[in-house]
């Protein structure tokens, strides 16, 4: 499984970030919906994925070591054809070796260009006296200056996905506002599950950051996810 191929990566190390490919991988194992995110260590490779997935097509540096991939100028989105990957494949490096010079660099994560929809965040950390806690919220301005969000210790039941959707404030973005569409909030809730069982069987997983998600009229995907491994 690749789960347990990937928390061998622990090692003696007391904590150790995975990449945003393994962070998917491993959700993507757990049945949680991930853009197709696969490493290229190339141009040529980036370019072949590329043409592979289908443009348009997002570019991001992979490295444990740069935590904020846009201030490195690590991203580029929405590229449409082989020019535009090969330029953004050495802009990319070129910033972020300047940026970060002393960074491993394992590559550079090629993914499709996500619809754009309703941006979720949803998270897990581990409070020293209960254990896995998972936090759902809206993203961007929502999770970052209002703090709407929702907590729960593991492992959760249905109710308990369905009311942490139900109580933050901004639930009626949800629900559909203002012509837009409204969430598929019974994907949502079981993404919350799905995450809730993950975080219970796997000791060695420390945190869990997906964000964004985007959730549809129908469905949902993480964008964007993070992992971090401790050791015991």
């Amino acid at each position: 499984m690749i789960l347990y191929e990937i928390l061998g990566k622990a090692g003696e190390e007391k904590r150790t970030v995975l990449t945003e490919i393994e962070a998917k991988a491993i959700l993507g194992e757990a049945g949680i919906n991930c853009t197709d995110t696969q490493l290229a260590t190339s141009k040529e490779e980036a370019v072949a994925l590329s043409e592979k997935m289908g443009y348009p097509v997002v570019l991001k540096i992979s490295s444990v070591d740069i935590s904020h991939k846009s201030d490195a100028g690590g991203v580029k989105v929405n590229l449409k054809d082989k020019a535009a990957v090969e330029k953004a494949f050495d802009d990319i490096m070129n910033s972020c070796k300047a940026a970060c010079p002393h960074a491993n660099i394992e590559g550079i994560a090629v993914q499709g260009l996500a619809k754009a929809g309703t941006e979720v965040i949803i998270g897990m950390i581990k409070d020293p006296s209960f254990g896995p806690v998972l936090m759902f919220g809206l993203g961007g301005i929502f999770v970052e200056v209002l703090k709407d969000v929702a907590f729960r210790i593991v492992p959760l039941e249905k109710n308990d996905a369905s009311d942490m959707i139900n109580e933050i404030k901004g639930k009626k973005l949800l629900e559909g506002y203002r012509g837009q569409d409204p969430a598929d909030i019974p994907f949502l809730e079981d993404m919350l599950l799905k995450l809730s069982a993950l975080a219970d069987k796997t000791e060695a997983i420390a945190e869990i950051d997906m964000n964004p998600v985007f959730a549809y009229k129908q469905g949902a995907v993480v964008v964007d996810a993070r992992i971090i491994l401790e050791a015991d």
